[in-house]
């Protein structure tokens, strides 16, 4: 009998706990064979330009498909503080400066925050995903999760800003939450789930 043959998509990213949660997510998609973008050390990121989450994944999505000759999915995706006139928005990974760490991320959020009250500090997380081929955007969808920032740190858990975020109706932190259950209930879930059939028919698709 014939070997089914995998389907080949590269998730765009060097980041080990985005690449390792992308990897969780899509296990359910056995006709996927994963890669990332540390499988092509030689091509240079496009600089995000957009004004959105929307306009860089597919910017991101579309640089990186061409570039490489392979179907990618890239994602952008960050924390949306309203009283702080949406910061840290699409500058999330580098709110703390060009090279800063996730730690340097959240010290400059919590010290912007600081004099908001209770009713102030709600925020939300937004994940937008794009998946192009050589020739083109294929797809590309959105998701929020919505709840609130803390003023301390909770959690060993997660990436980013994950443990100073809770989620409305949850009492625990992104980095205090069971890894099981936050895969189900995150912006990156929510918005995978929008293009379930769409993954699915990669099967059938050839480059």
């Amino acid at each position: 009998m014939q070997e089914k043959k995998l389907f080949q998509l590269v998730i765009a990213t060097t980041n080990f706990h985005k690449l390792r949660e992308y990897k969780i997510l899509l296990q359910e998609f056995t006709h996927l064979d994963l890669l990332s973008l540390k499988d092509f050390p030689h091509y240079q990121p496009a600089e995000e330009t957009g004004s959105s989450f929307k306009e860089n994944a597919a910017v991101k999505a579309e640089n990186a498909a061409k570039a490489i000759n392979q179907w990618v999915l890239a994602d952008d995706s960050g924390l949306v503080v309203p009283a702080l006139q949406g910061e840290p928005g699409i500058r999330s990974a580098r709110y703390g400066g060009q090279n800063a760490s996730d730690a340097d991320n959240r010290k400059k959020l919590l010290a912007n925050m600081k004099d908001l009250k209770e009713n102030e500090r709600t925020a939300y997380f937004e994940c937008c995903i794009a998946i192009a081929s050589p020739d083109g955007l294929k797809r590309c969808v959105c998701a929020s999760v919505e709840g609130s920032i803390i003023n301390q740190e909770k959690g060993g858990s997660g990436f980013g800003y994950d443990p100073l975020f809770v989620k409305n109706d949850y009492n625990k932190t992104f980095a205090e939450l069971e890894e099981s259950l936050k895969n189900k209930v995150s912006h990156r879930r929510k918005a995978l789930d929008k293009i379930t059939a769409y993954l699915r028919s990669l099967a059938f698709e050839r480059v």
